[in-house]
């Protein structure tokens, strides 16, 4: 599933008006009212929805939350399950509410397209990687009274694979971060600072006015 950079940017600002409004309204099901942080459904319910947007290789043969639609490191292995709980991203309490949505939500669409899932596993992790995309496109076109959390969900997935968003990002290229290194990202100096010696044009573009200041001030 493509998400271009225009749509990634309307996503955060839009998370960022949500957390401002308070609480995301996700309403799940009253059955899953009770579900509990530890729910071992939770981690790879959110794996699979990582995994479906930014695909990447099973961990181990008998991995069910990636679904293996593509070689090398994706989202999961990126980190998309840390930045949802860590703390600056303010989701971490909304996190059952929302695995609990999908769920619900996976069911009712495996119902309607009459496909039979796994009881072992959650719904989203039980529907093959065609069905998961299908499945994605419909949560999110837009419909759900709920879309707005499951987009900035989606939105801060992909903020953990191509800005590594919670982890200190000099380690984190230097460790080989998956998205970091997708991306072709420069490795840092000794004191963890990017610095480029070059023109990105090999050529300055402009003359400095020459009332503007060593900080690049205009005056």
């Amino acid at each position: 599933m493509n998400l271009t950079r225009r749509q990634l940017l309307k996503a955060v600002a839009a998370a960022a008006v949500a957390w401002k409004a308070g609480a995301w309204p996700v309403r799940p099901p009253a059955a899953f009212a009770q579900t509990m942080p530890d729910d071992p459904a939770i981690v790879p319910t959110l794996e699979a929805f990582a995994d479906t947007l930014i695909p990447g290789e099973k961990r181990h043969p008998g991995d069910r939350a990636i679904a293996g639609a593509a070689a090398g490191p994706g989202a999961v292995q990126a980190g998309a399950v840390d930045l949802l709980n860590f703390p600056p991203a303010g989701v971490a309490a909304t996190i059952p509410a929302i695995a609990a949505g999908i769920n619900a939500r996976a069911t009712a669409y495996a119902l309607a397209n009459l496909i039979v899932l796994d009881p072992a596993v959650p719904p989203l992790v039980s529907l093959s990687f065609d069905q998961r995309t299908a499945f994605l496109v419909q949560l999110l076109d837009g419909t759900d009274p709920d879309q707005l959390a499951f987009f900035a969900v989606a939105a801060l997935m992909y903020l953990a694979y191509h800005t590594a968003g919670h982890l200190h990002l000099a380690d984190a290229v230097r460790d080989g971060h998956a998205g970091m290194a997708a991306l072709g990202f420069p490795q840092p100096d000794d004191d963890d600072l990017w610095r480029f010696p070059d023109n990105s044009y090999r050529r300055a573009l402009a003359k400095p006015h020459p009332r503007t200041s060593k900080r690049g001030n205009p005056w």
